[in-house]
């Protein structure tokens, strides 16, 4: 199991460990439930170092980049984010990621950790005749997601400045001493930021945070909870709402695909194939009454028929009740007429629209 460098201040901290994607990981602290009010209260404190990095630079990163991912790469002004995917030419996904531009010719990439050596081949293989160069730097970057209504008090209050920053704005700027790269990006639905710090001063960065946090009611969060304010968010996960099977268009993410934008894209005939035929499925959201959890696998019915799946679910400590996402075709199918067999057990799919909570 790898661990990151921030694995014994977790350990002083009383966090308990899960695997998870060949990594030695904290799923909770003082509870997944105590860290999700938390985040959604005051603030969350998150070690995310195990997600890939990856930097393209050279007169030719930004065609690259627009060639490779969905989303429309061109243009995009430099201290500025863009979410997007990387997709197969049948216009399944790679993987979801984050294009941070810190300069003209120079891109940070943020890759899932399950995805992260997959990723980079697949980066690396396209290259072809662009004029770029591709880094794999995952070994030299901490990543740390700080979240809530009380992440920017307790950053300012460790002395950086932080009023310029605007929602997918990211910034090189010192924090505790040490350069970092400073985003207003997140994956909980609330505002805060993600903060990338070389690998040997995370636990000091962790530490100072940690500490100014204290007066603002700042928890260290795990796995645990970081899932379920996605799920209420309304956040795709990797081999869930997305994967090699699920595309863009059959996600919802239809807004992150330029099928308009100049040139060519990986996938993008496909994508224009499905768009004007339809997607053939898609995601809903859902909850439950009661208390039952539907999980990942569980089949979804319209009356006997069974016409998709679960493929997310936990339970919403903010609406207190279970809620999900579920892969449905999309022919002859009613979304307002669906239940999920659990165990012998139908139970009434309540579709919802994301985010649950108000930040």
């Amino acid at each position: 199991m790898k661990h990151t460098s921030l694995y014994d201040f977790q350990r002083q901290h009383g966090a308990r460990f899960v695997p998870f994607c060949g990594w030695e990981l904290p799923v909770q602290f003082t509870g997944i439930l105590d860290e999700h009010k938390a985040v959604r209260s005051h603030a969350g404190l998150f070690d995310v170092s195990h997600m890939g990095e990856v930097e393209v630079t050279g007169t030719d990163s930004e065609k690259f980049l627009d060639a490779l991912a969905a989303n429309k790469v061109e243009g995009l002004p430099a201290g500025k984010a863009l979410y997007t995917l990387m997709c197969y030419e049948d216009g399944g996904v790679v993987d979801d990621i984050i294009i941070y531009r810190l300069a003209p010719e120079r891109f940070f990439l943020c890759l899932n950790a399950c995805n992260t050596d997959k990723d980079v081949a697949w980066i690396q293989e396209h290259t072809g005749s662009f004029d770029c160069q591709i880094a794999h730097v995952s070994h030299e970057w901490v990543q740390l997601a700080l979240q809530g209504p009380k992440a920017w008090d307790i950053i300012a209050s460790l002395g950086v400045k932080t009023a310029s920053l605007s929602r997918f704005d990211v910034a090189e700027t010192a924090l505790c001493g040490v350069d970092t790269i400073l985003a207003r990006t997140g994956y909980t639905g609330e505002d805060g930021m993600e903060i990338f710090c070389p690998w040997e001063s995370g636990p000091t960065i962790a530490e100072q945070i940690f500490k100014a946090g204290a007066p603002f009611g700042l928890k260290l969060c795990g796995l645990g909870s970081r899932d379920s304010l996605r799920l209420e968010a309304g956040y795709p996960l990797y081999g869930h709402e997305i994967s090699e099977s699920i595309s863009p268009l059959q996600a919802g993410l239809g807004w992150t695909v330029k099928l308009s934008k100049p040139g060519d894209f990986i996938g993008k005939a496909a994508l224009s194939s499905e768009k004007e035929r339809g997607p053939a499925r898609r995601i809903i959201h859902f909850k439950l009454e009661g208390r039952r959890i539907a999980r990942q696998g569980a089949p979804v019915f319209c009356g006997e028929r069974q016409v998709g799946e679960i493929v997310s679910g936990t339970l919403s400590p903010i609406i207190n009740h279970p809620i999900g996402t579920a892969l449905i075709e999309t022919s002859n199918v009613d979304p307002d007429a669906l239940h999920v067999d659990l165990r012998g057990h139908k139970v009434n799919l309540d579709r919802t629209k994301p985010p649950l909570h108000k930040p």
